[in-house]
């Protein structure tokens, strides 16, 4: 499956989203012979090849299923995981604010289950390239399983190594560090950042960003901003419309910046 052959029907090799009752999703890549088997009863995936999306299929057992493309934000939140993800409501900003798009060269540190790395090499496009270290080969081989399950794989090099010894690039667009202690990592950012380059972490607790700001002055990082994002859904009732009963609030705070050249005296830049 890649991202780009996705026609008006499903074909074979697709990943495809089977969405059930009470919004339960389901993926499986479509292959000629296969069985997709749940709970709810059985499907043969050659009844599911060339069909359009958005497809009514019903189960041996009668239970319904539509056929769906799966966005984004779904192959995020549904991926196999050892640690926690970073949302997509936080990804979302990031990669708005980083400029990560076709033909970027970005880099991270801190890969854990490959949330992250997903929506970069989805945005990055075939002219991009996507740099992911992380010392732990574990959580290397998750993300590796988790982006070939998505076919971003060959847009992705997974790097195992520690952040402290630098990184091997040169002249990236973007650097991104999802790590207990970033603050401690500027030198190696700046050594491998574009000038002007973006820059961008997430911390959970104010006083580590307290930490990231004073590191981002001292190591010649402008611009900084930091924030965090509340997202709240609604019940899609139109006679009772009114918000969820949960909702996923604080997750992390997002500090960005941009390296130049000298900070500059104003510390409000």
């Amino acid at each position: 499956m890649t991202w780009k052959n996705y026609d008006v029907i499903a074909q074979a090799g697709d990943l495809v989203q089977l969405l059930g009752s009470r919004h339960k999703s389901h993926y499986i890549q479509l292959k000629p012979g296969a069985v997709f088997q749940t709970h709810r009863g059985e499907i043969q995936h050659d009844e599911i090849i060339g069909k359009p999306w958005g497809t009514r299929l019903v189960s041996h057992t009668g239970n319904p299923f539509f056929l769906m493309r799966p966005g984004l934000a779904n192959l995020i939140t549904e991926i196999k995981r050892n640690t926690q993800i970073i949302y997509p409501k936080d990804i979302g900003y990031i990669v708005m604010v980083m400029g990560i798009g076709p033909g970027v060269h970005v880099l991270e540190a801190g890969t854990g289950s490959g949330a992250l790395t997903t929506a970069f090499a989805f945005l990055v496009g075939d002219t991009g390239r996507v740099t992911s270290y992380d010392n732990r080969q574990e959580m290397q081989n998750l993300a590796r399983k988790n982006l070939d399950r998505v076919g971003l794989l060959d847009r992705v090099d997974l790097k195992l190594g520690d952040v402290v010894d630098g990184f091997e690039e040169r002249e990236v667009d973007a650097i991104f560090l999802d790590l207990p202690n970033p603050y401690d990592y500027m030198p190696q950012v700046k050594a491998s950042l574009k000038l002007g380059g973006f820059f961008g972490m997430i911390l959970p607790t104010t006083n580590q960003v307290s930490r990231a700001i004073g590191a981002l002055r001292a190591h010649d990082f402008a611009f900084i901003e930091v924030c965090e994002i509340m997202l709240r859904f609604y019940k899609p009732d139109f006679d009772r419309l009114r918000p969820t009963d949960r909702m996923v609030a604080h997750t992390g705070y997002l500090v960005f910046a941009r390296s130049v050249i000298e900070t500059p005296e104003d510390h409000t830049i």
